[in-house]
């Protein structure tokens, strides 16, 4: 199997300026971070002092559009809390080919975590953009749920959600043709809103939905000459909802 380069993770120098490293106050880095926390859904309803001791567990990193965030038997059992950018979940076929699990956005979270029902098996994480993340442990995590299965509850309730996901992709697979599919999928990234830009190259949709990418590239330019989608570099706007709606039946 044609596996990625593994670059180092954790150590990322800060961004410096020509008067030297640029580092916030420790107390605004910590008010920065513990408002990053509660906007996470699975902490949403924690109070102040339970986020500060949540601040406590995680260290903050960074990572570069394209690095390596998570491999498989390589980075061992670590919860990611995703605050800024993007990063996609995919595994390699044995011929190398990319099949794109999930894109995550910002406020969520990923990881191997067997205590979670969360396997990362075969799986790797790599930030779209450059990305800001904070890590617990294994440890820190279960200390967590023991004394808040209230985010347990969370927890899986957004695991439910990614699996419900994940039953609608594949019956897609099944019964729908690759247009349909697209349309589908754009639609679900839009959250069937005109005028919603969907930020991803023609190959990572072609990732996602384990097609070619020349069969994407001649179904959006069929959509943008009917008028239903605009098409421009790394992004697809979504112009009429009931087309792409109709489009994704077939």
């Amino acid at each position: 199997m044609v596996r990625p380069r593994l670059p180092g993770f954790f150590g990322r120098p800060a961004r410096t300026s020509a008067a030297g490293p640029e580092w916030p106050s420790p107390e605004k880095a910590r008010s920065q971070k513990i408002a990053y926390l509660s906007a996470i859904d699975v902490f949403q309803d924690l109070a102040q002092e339970d986020l500060a001791q949540i601040d406590r567990m995680t260290r903050m990193d960074t990572a570069q559009k394209g690095q390596i965030i998570y491999a498989p038997e390589r980075t061992g059992e670590l919860l990611f809390l995703l605050k800024r950018g993007r990063v996609q979940l995919y595994t390699l076929s044995p011929d190398g080919r990319r099949l794109i699990i999930a894109i995550l956005e910002p406020q969520t979270f990923f990881g191997e975590m067997s205590l979670l029902g969360q396997s990362m098996v075969s799986t790797f994480a790599e930030a779209m953009e450059d990305s800001t993340l904070c890590v617990m442990t294994r440890d820190d995590v279960e200390r967590l749920l023991l004394n808040k299965p209230a985010v347990a509850l969370r927890i899986l309730e957004v695991l439910g959600q990614r699996l419900q996901e994940a039953e609608s992709r594949l019956q897609e697979t099944v019964f729908k043709s690759v247009p349909a599919r697209i349309a589908a999928f754009l639609l679900r990234l839009s959250s069937e809103k005109e005028g919603y830009e969907v930020t991803l190259s023609h190959q990572e949709i072609a990732d996602v939905l384990g097609v070619y990418r020349e069969t994407v590239t001649n179904a959006l330019d069929e959509m943008k000459t009917a008028g239903v989608v605009d098409i421009g570099r790394r992004k697809v706007v979504v112009r009429k909802v009931e087309a792409l709606r109709q489009r994704a039946q077939g």
